[in-house]
């Protein structure tokens, strides 16, 4: 009886192949992204001489594709061999944003070429964004989906706490476009691991010619529109970008020019909210459970966006410290919010249909930041960074109130599927 019961348990998800793989997976590609992001803003502010709307631009050129191209990326993701595409794309990945130290040792890099690779980079991100919450379901069970994801969260957190401190160290020591060798060759590293992913993977989840892409994405559209806590989520969550966008957008030129701050201590801050997030992971499953889904992503989104109004505060007092408390407070909070989020939508959404509903999600809650982000650094042009960092702040946190809405029932899907509170987690 004893040895049955043991061939029954499913294998923990530390020693499940796929998730291990993908747990490699997402540290890599963190520390890349995290590397790229900080060298393309600084390379634009310091070496460029862009202005804020400049640097906004950046973020917005970035956040963009991801707005317009999701639904189609998802998509693409139901009918293509998904493997196949994860490996594409994070190889593309690397040469894009290798192009730059290429093109500054001929030469120089202009404008053009850096919005250039923000457009690119940001598509092939948010196309592998997509690719991946379409992925974990097929590797781990729906009972397991909370784990995973708080689980992947902490993988990428991992690379998220080396990667700012690591971008800061070598943007000091090589410059901006040289330090882009590191993010390239971390995208390359994840590209190899995505291709040790099972085989099985390439099996598309929507057979080819069974529809045609718009009757696709109709279908896609429907799930979104058919489940209310869905549907107030993905509102709420644009609400949100679009505040926290704009504040995003003037965070590095804000902390460099009116704040006075220099790299290493940028670095440090984007270092904290990591660790802050890795604390997130660690709370993330158990809150959930015990509060439920719904509670959770409620409750953790009401705190991100007061938390932004920590930025426009570090004007009036110690900056460096104000800063710090922001990527704290606003790392656990929006960590908890994403993964009780992102469990619940792929719990309710049919097998088969997660790729075009993740690309609907994803170009919602997207589609706010480059509009918050152009919006924040063309305001501040005129009036200043401090005023439009309070009203970013505002927006924040109304939109993060309005998921208090009441009258939004339990979805039957959730409550059979999500682990009940009190009830033992998966391992």
């Amino acid at each position: 009886m004893a040895a049955a019961t043991a061939e029954a348990r499913p294998l923990p998800l530390r020693r499940q192949r796929a998730f291990v793989l993908l747990c490699g997976e997402q540290i890599a590609g963190s520390v890349g992204r995290q590397v790229t992001a900080l060298a393309v803003a600084l390379l634009a502010v310091t070496d460029l001489g862009t202005g804020p709307f400049g640097a906004a631009a950046v973020l917005a050129l970035t956040y963009l594709p991801g707005a317009l191209l999701s639904p189609f990326a998802g998509v693409l993701v139901d009918r293509v061999r998904l493997r196949r595409l994860l490996v594409v794309v994070t190889a593309a990945q690397a040469l894009v944003v290798g192009s730059v130290p290429l093109v500054n040792t001929l030469g120089g890099v202009g404008r053009p070429q850096l919005y250039g690779v923000a457009v690119v980079s940001g598509a092939l991100t948010f196309t592998l964004s997509v690719a991946l919450q379409t992925a974990l379901p097929r590797v781990v069970a729906p009972d397991r989906l909370l784990s995973a994801n708080s689980a992947l969260t902490g993988a990428r957190t991992a690379g998220l706490i080396g990667g700012p401190a690591l971008g800061g160290v070598l943007v000091g020591i090589l410059g901006p476009a040289p330090a882009l060798l590191a993010g390239s060759a971390a995208y390359a590293v994840e590209a190899l691991l995505l291709l040790a992913l099972p085989a099985a993977l390439n099996d598309p989840a929507e057979p080819r010619g069974a529809q045609s892409p718009a009757s696709l994405l109709r279908t896609g559209l429907e799930v979104l529109r058919g489940e209310p806590r869905l549907r107030l989520m993905v509102l709420a969550g644009a609400g949100l970008n679009l505040g926290s966008g704009a504040s995003g957008a003037l965070l590095v030129f804000y902390a460099t020019r009116d704040l006075a701050l220099s790299a290493w201590q940028l670095g440090i801050s984007y270092a904290v909210h990591s660790a802050a997030t890795l604390a997130g992971v660690g709370v993330a499953g158990r809150f959930a459970r015990t509060a439920g889904l719904w509670s959770a992503t409620r409750i953790c989104a009401l705190l991100a966006g007061g938390a932004v109004f920590l930025i426009p505060a570090a004007s009036l007092g110690p900056a460096f410290e104000l800063l710090l408390g922001y990527q704290a407070c606003y790392g656990l909070a929006v960590t908890v919010w994403a993964i009780s989020m992102t469990t619940l939508q792929q719990l309710v959404t049919p097998d088969g249909m997660r790729g075009r509903v993740a690309g609907f999600v994803q170009a919602a809650l997207l589609g706010t930041v480059p509009v918050g982000a152009l919006a924040g650094g063309a305001l501040a042009a005129g009036i200043g960074n401090v005023p439009v960092l309070l009203g970013s702040a505002v927006v924040a946190l109304l939109a993060a109130a309005s998921l208090w809405t009441p009258g939004v029932s339990r979805p039957a899907a959730v409550a059979a599927r999500t682990p009940e509170p009190g009830s033992s987690a998966p391992r």
